[in-house]
């Protein structure tokens, strides 16, 4: 006769516990491949939204330094005359 409680096909109770712990597991991947998927599209988004800041610095400077010199107009025709002289 067996020493152990089990018969025939019955799962034990470490099998059980193995399929708890792989179904665990499953979920917890599952998870994780739907953060990283997010985590993805976020890192997308702020490449586009890197870009459009890029973008934007470059024509709000250009609008800077073309509005810079039409209020001293002066001042780059003072330095002129003193780097000829």
């Amino acid at each position: 006769m067996n020493a152990f409680s089990h018969t025939g096909n019955a799962p034990t109770n470490a099998t059980q516990a193995k399929d708890r712990l792989y179904t665990q597991l499953s979920g917890s991947l599952s998870r994780m491949a739907r953060a990283i998927a997010h985590t993805a599209d976020l890192c997308e988004q702020m490449e586009t939204d890197l870009h459009a800041m890029r973008t934007f610095a470059g024509l709000d400077a250009a609008k800077f330094m073309t509005v810079a010199t039409n209020l001293h107009p002066e001042d780059d025709e003072v330095s002129d005359e003193e780097s000829r002289t």
